[in-house]
């Protein structure tokens, strides 16, 4: 693990002189955020070029919708959505993730040129992510999670969401070491959103600084259009605003994030975040 400017971040990545942007591709037909705008594959690589070209530094590629009571989709249907994106996304020079429970599919992407693994579950859904990753010899994202899709909101009960998350985070650490993944390949993240209510998350972002600290590892804050950000816009009587309408709100949190410290903020729209992470920076420099 490497520093820049108080910044960590994991080894076999590029080095950004600020908190990476990292964008989001969903080919999937039922994300919560797009609805499907981007399940045809050639939709879905054009899309990852776009994003490049609005400022994502990396680009996100998932095959499976972890939304609150989503059902999985089988191996075949994945790996047939997932691999030939970052195949053709990479193979033209964009830095690709993928984002991924599974063993094979994690596998098969970085066969195919992706060079980091997020894993929502954290190597917890499937056995065999963490020796398939720790082989790879490639970066891997341990996000804080209680369950599936499917009865995850039932999970989200905390006496102290902030510390429950740090320590539930570094026991899975230290089981993702010792299944051999090489610590300064490690990234973590809080998990906003998952198995967490509004005023879960808000805390989280709240502490973002502790986390990053205690934890010690570089850190991916995930925070786009979700939930919480609806909640908070929406006010106490409102409506809260569809998903694609709540990225000034991502673009304020990837700012807190930044400040905060975080090695990446992973977003569905890039340019105001790209915007922000950069407005940050000079604010550093500056002091």
């Amino acid at each position: 693990m490497s520093t820049l400017h108080g910044r960590s971040r994991p080894v076999g990545l590029p080095e950004w002189d600020r908190c990476a942007v990292m964008g989001v591709v969903n080919v999937t037909p039922d994300s919560f955020s797009d609805g499907g705008r981007w399940f045809d594959p050639a939709a879905a690589v054009k899309r990852g070029f776009d994003l490049v070209a609005g400022g994502a530094d990396l680009v996100d590629v998932g095959g499976e919708s972890t939304r609150p009571g989503a059902v999985r989709v089988d191996e075949a249907e994945e790996l047939r959505r997932v691999v030939p994106v970052v195949r053709e996304l990479a193979g033209e020079g964009v830095v690709v993730s993928v984002d991924t429970m599974r063993a094979s599919v994690a596998e098969a992407a970085v066969e195919a040129g992706a060079v980091l693994v997020n894993d929502v579950s954290g190597g917890l859904a499937d056995p065999a992510m963490v020796p398939v990753v720790a082989t790879a010899g490639v970066p891997f994202v341990v996000m804080h999670w209680r369950g599936f899709s499917e009865d995850m909101n039932c999970r989200a009960v905390y006496g102290d969401v902030v510390g429950e998350v740090l320590a539930e985070l570094r026991q899975r650490v230290d089981a993702v070491v010792a299944g051999g993944i090489e610590p300064d390949r490690i990234v973590v993240d809080p998990g906003l959103g998952f198995a967490k209510n509004a005023e879960h998350d808000l805390a989280l972002v709240a502490h973002l600084g502790r986390l990053r600290a205690e934890l010690g590892l570089p850190m991916l804050v995930a925070a786009s259009r979700k939930r919480f950000l609806g909640r908070v816009l929406a006010g106490e009587t409102g409506d809260p605003p569809p998903a694609r309408e709540r990225d000034a709100a991502t673009a304020a949190v990837s700012a807190l994030a930044a400040r905060e410290g975080a090695w990446a903020v992973r977003v569905h729209e890039a340019g105001a975040s790209a915007d922000a992470v950069r407005v940050v920076r000079a604010v550093e420099g500056a002091a």
